[in-house]
């Protein structure tokens, strides 16, 4: 897998300071994407080992509230063996932080049901996300008020409390 750019103090991508891992590779292709760059799975550099633990030292401040996952996709099947290794170790050392995910598949179709991003490795990738922000950026519903996302049809999914409901769950800013 490889990756566009690591972010190390985020405040646009899910609730409070953040780092932001976006990789490469997207088959989406959305009209008016603000990171078309990451649609070629070669662009960026290689995730290494040495990626993991800039990752996950940049994680352990306490005002570091979690990991956000963009891209590029992280729901294309070439990324998500990676990603969930990363996830693990992320649940494993941190498990206080949250872990947001940025996706153009939506969770209740695409990534629940049959699909070219299914593979062996998305059921565990959703087991350890907190927040899915799911569905293709539409640039006729772009919207620059809405709150971490780029257009209306967008949804903010609290994710394991819709595995947990069978039905989709809205994420709920907490205060």
């Amino acid at each position: 897998m490889n990756y566009g750019e690591i972010k190390k103090y985020d405040i646009a991508n899910g609730e409070g300071v953040r780092v932001s891992l976006f990789v490469s590779g997207c088959t989406h292709h959305c009209p008016g994407c603000f990171n078309q760059d990451t649609w070629n799975f070669k662009y960026g550099q290689a995730y290494t080992k040495d990626t993991e633990e800039e990752i996950l030292d940049a994680l352990k401040p306490d005002y570091i509230s979690g990991l956000s996952l963009l891209g590029g996709e992280p729901f294309e099947p070439q990324n998500q063996k990676t990603l969930v290794g990363l996830l693990e170790k992320v649940k494993e050392r941190y498990p206080e932080k949250t872990i947001w995910c940025y996706s153009g598949y939506l969770f209740d179709r695409e990534l629940l049901g049959e699909s070219r991003a299914r593979c062996e490795y998305t059921d565990n990738m959703l087991s350890m996300l907190d927040v899915l922000v799911d569905g293709e950026f539409v640039e006729a519903l772009k919207d620059i008020t809405l709150v971490f996302r780029g257009s209306s049809n967008q949804r903010v999914i609290d994710v394991q409390k819709s595995l947990a409901a069978g039905e989709i769950v809205w994420w709920q800013h907490q205060d």
